[in-house]
């Protein structure tokens, strides 16, 4: 029997997606404009890194083809390799979002056909009587916030307050999503997963997807620094998914990272916590090691899109895409016959594009393992094809959406 890798590389979109003008992202493309500013010399930073981007092992398993599939065209100055050895292939999205949740599940086989609650651009955030619901549950004096806004810089702009106040800072993108970040220590980390549970509750008539804690550490605006205790709370997805299925036959979904949060640990087995992409690549290391026939590990990424995405930052976003790249001997050293591994995107986060928000763009599709045959399987119609390859390989019943590409 097979076991099955899945690893969500959050936010690395390769443009392309035929809808993009409706979300304001035509033209947004993270892979094509990191791999342009590389090619430039705008992606070198002292001591980081420097020339072109360099993604040697996903380029052999097909990143570049992927890549022009997608928008028509190659990324500029990446070098071609030799011989691509992996199955590739792009997806567009189907789900209306272009948020974490609607990405991750719609891989997961269950596309988000309905419309989120968002909270207004303009003015205050959130309303009068939620504020007002919130305080008295949560026995607060106030919040700070109420706006749209970027999550450092509101904590940098803020933090001092809360220290001081006790308040804690609320805010929101143009996700999905209720914000709350908090000090550790000063306001508590308990407290503040209490606060979200709350919020949580109260905004399940208004269908937000996510309510994510943000804990910080720091006195000064110099010094805060957000902490790997973040805490996402999510819907439950409205359909089975392919987890859902892996436990239905018997066997274990290893979810690393905030896997287990994106899908309110619904046919989750074992949550495996991690922060940051080097701790996750090695709890999905182990993973695999541990992993029974049958099992799937499901990973998710988090840095690509937290640290570089949502904060415009090229040459981070190159060097943590390369950091990765150059961990990929390490995954295919710990398959066994019979195993796949796919690596994938659940949406974009161009650096290079206004603002701070996800963008909407195709995902990139690279599996490989003992037995996978090389090839081109052209552009997906959905994300969802990935949970029936997945479902095919571990020998589960088809889901109704999505089409095997093994």
């Amino acid at each position: 029997m097979a076991r099955a890798f899945l690893f969500v590389m959050d936010s690395f979109g390769i443009g392309g997606a035929p809808d993009a003008a409706n979300y304001g992202d035509l033209g947004a493309n993270t892979l094509g404009h990191i791999a342009e500013f590389c090619a430039s010399g705008a992606g070198d930073r002292a001591d980081l890194r420097e020339g072109p981007l360099k993604l040697p092992n996903m380029s052999a398993l097909g990143l570049l083809e992927a890549a022009r599939l997608a928008t028509g065209s190659y990324p500029p100055g990446m070098p071609k390799p030799e011989r691509v050895f992996g199955l590739h292939g792009a997806a567009s999205e189907t789900s209306r979002g272009k948020d974490t949740p609607s990405g991750h599940w719609e891989i997961a086989g269950t596309p988000v056909d309905f419309d989120w609650g968002y909270f207004p651009r303009e003015g205050d955030a959130f309303s009068p009587e939620l504020v007002a619901a919130i305080c008295e549950e949560a026995r607060l004096p106030g919040i700070l916030g109420n706006c749209h806004a970027s999550g450092t810089d509101i904590i940098a702009r803020l933090g001092e307050e809360h220290i001081r106040t006790g308040k804690p800072i609320c805010y929101t993108s143009s996700d999905s999503v209720f914000q709350i970040a908090a000090h550790e220590t000063h306001f508590g980390l308990e407290r503040l997963i209490e606060l979200c549970q709350i919020v949580r509750r109260l905004l399940d008539p208004l269908n937000i997807g996510r309510v994510i804690a943000r804990p910080f550490v720091g006195e000064t605006p110099a010094t805060f620094e957000r902490t790997g205790n973040r805490r996402d709370f999510s819907v439950t997805p409205p359909e089975a998914t392919l987890l859902d299925r892996v436990i239905a036959s018997g066997h274990q979904v290893h979810a690393v990272g905030k896997v287990g949060d994106i899908f309110a640990h619904k046919g989750v087995s074992r949550v495996i916590k991690a922060s940051g992409n080097a701790a996750i690549m090695e709890a999905s290391l182990k993973a695999m090691e541990e992993a029974a026939q049958g099992d799937l590990v499901f990973s998710n990424f988090v840095d690509f899109d937290m640290n570089f995405g949502h904060r415009r930052d090229v040459p981070g976003y190159a060097a943590a895409l390369e950091s990765f790249d150059r961990r990929l001997p390490e995954v295919h050293r710990r398959m066994r016959p019979g195993d796949i591994c796919l690596l994938t995107a659940d949406h974009g986060c161009d650096p290079t594009w206004r603002g701070s928000d996800h963008t909407r763009e195709r995902v990139p599709i690279m599996a490989f393992g003992p037995g996978i045959r090389a090839r081109l399987i052209g552009v997906r119609s959905s994300f969802a094809d990935i949970a029936e390859t997945m479902a095919q390989h571990l020998g589960l019943p088809a889901g109704p959406h999505g089409r095997s590409f093994l």
